[in-house]
């Protein structure tokens, strides 16, 4: 089964292909036989109900520096292929939002991945709070007396932006550390949305773990590794991954989660567990596949096409 399928993401030309989910995923789709398309975010555009890209025809390859070559663009009517990667980075900002508004309207014709209307819904660090039981204690809030009180109660707090990504801004307060009012006036001049405060878990000295889902049931992880006097655990900021297994606290995680994924049309989804607690449920613009595979022999873009595949044979029924 031969599919037309376009990606929606950053330039390409800047990748590292080593460690790019998407790069893994279009590899693996390139080798099905799958015809490649690639445009950016800005180049959406809904013209008299149709949802249109300037796309450019893709090729890729394993060689760094040369892994793409991208044809000449051309309007695309985003309706007329088969599957659409949302691919994008964040940050989760309107302009991110406004694509899944124009996404929408193709949406499940044209099958999106993952699917653009619970991706608006489910901003990564909002998502999770339906999940309170395996989340850790977790206030979101603009009123610096809740937030003070919150410390008074847990003393070592993480505090962070509402809608972050990447680790950036993230900010762990020790109970001697006089800094949380300094913190909050400058959270305020950034952000017009609450901050989050969640209670600090030691355990991340031993991984903050992504684990991967696909349709819902849990592939495989990766434990992300802080360096030393750092708090937070993301690759790009020094974390070093270690294969991982996933431990029944893990299964049961997955196992709570999973079927709300299904419902959601989320066929690939990356979520972060410190502990035995869920800190994280990133929908957006997963990342890890690579690393994963590296340690487990394990192909988990297969894996996402074969159910990308399955859902769209589904549609088509």
């Amino acid at each position: 089964m031969s599919l037309a399928v376009a990606i929606q993401m950053d330039p390409i030309e800047s990748i590292d292909i080593a460690a790019d989910s998407t790069f893994a995923l279009a590899l693996e789709a390139q080798a099905r036989g799958h015809a490649l398309f690639h445009y950016l975010p800005r180049d959406l555009t809904l013209r008299n109900g149709r949802v249109v890209a300037q796309a450019r025809p893709l090729t890729v390859r394993p060689a760094q520096g040369n892994h793409a070559t991208l044809g000449e663009a051309r309007a695309l009517d985003l309706a007329g292929l088969d599957v659409v990667l949302l691919r994008q980075d964040p940050p989760f900002d309107m302009a991110y939002i406004t694509t899944t508004h124009l996404l929408e309207h193709i949406h499940p014709k044209t099958l999106v991945v993952n699917d653009p209307v619970s991706v608006r819904n489910a901003p990564e660090k909002l998502f999770v709070t339906h999940f309170a039981g395996l989340m850790p204690p977790t206030l979101i809030t603009t009123d610096r007396a809740e937030i003070v009180a919150f410390r008074a109660q847990h003393e070592d707090i993480i505090v962070k932006p509402l809608f972050g990504n990447g680790g950036a801004g993230v900010f762990h307060l020790r109970p001697e550390d006089d800094n949380l009012n300094a913190l909050l006036e400058m959270f305020t001049r950034l952000f017009r949305e609450p901050v989050i405060v969640q209670k600090y878990l030691s355990a991340v000295r031993d991984g903050d773990k992504r684990i991967i889902l696909i349709d819902g049931v849990a592939a495989g992880a990766v434990n992300r590794i802080p360096p030393p006097g750092e708090a937070r655990s993301n690759l790009h900021v020094g974390g070093r991954a270690e294969k991982a297994e996933l431990t029944q606290r893990d299964l049961d995680i997955c196992n709570t989660i999973g079927p709300k994924l299904q419902d959601l049309g989320m066929i690939f989804v990356g979520i972060d567990v410190i502990g035995d607690c869920l800190t994280e449920i990133n929908v957006t613009s997963p990342t890890g596949l690579q690393e994963i595979d590296r340690f487990n022999g394990t192909s988990l873009s297969a894996q996402i096409w074969d159910a990308i595949e399955k859902r769209r044979n589904a549609d088509d029924d």
